[in-house]
C-alpha cells in the first residue's frame, strides 16, 4: 500500500476536488495508478475516482500528460502578503458629520419653526 510521502501530488490530502481533476493531467499512467489505488484505499470519492479512470481511459488511447508541475503553488493558497498597509492620508475618505441623533443645533437637522 502506497504511503502519503510517496504520492506523485504533495499534500494530495488537502487538495481539493477541482485541483485534483485538474493536476492529474499532469501525470504519466503509473503515477496516476498510484494515486487511484490511493483514492480507493482512503476516501474513495467517486467524483475523483470516475475523473482518475477517465484520465487512465484517455492515456491508454495515446493522451500525453499536459505540461506542468504537479507539485506547483496551489491556486487556492493565497500568495504571501508584501506587508504593510496600503491606507494612508491620501486614501482616506472625506470627513463625514455623525448623525444628528436629535440634536437640534446640528446644521444637517432640520429645524422646527414653532
Amino acid at each position: 500500500m502506497t504511503v502519503r510521502d510517496d504520492l506523485p501530488l504533495p499534500d494530495y490530502d488537502h487538495l481539493p476536488v477541482g485541483s485534483l481533476t485538474s493536476r492529474i493531467r499532469t501525470l504519466g499512467s503509473d503515477d496516476l495508478k498510484t494515486l487511484l489505488g490511493y483514492e480507493r484505499a482512503h476516501a474513495n470519492r467517486v467524483q475523483v475516482v470516475s475523473a482518475m479512470e477517465h484520465r487512465l481511459n484517455g492515456l491508454a488511447e495515446g493522451a500525453q500528460p499536459s505540461g506542468g508541475d504537479p507539485a506547483a503553488a496551489t491556486p487556492e493558497a493565497p500568495p504571501a502578503a508584501e506587508g504593510g498597509s496600503k491606507v494612508s492620508e491620501a486614501t482616506t475618505g472625506p470627513a463625514m458629520n455623525p448623525p444628528s441623533q436629535g440634536d437640534p443645533t446640528n446644521p444637517a437637522q432640520p429645524r422646527s419653526t414653532g
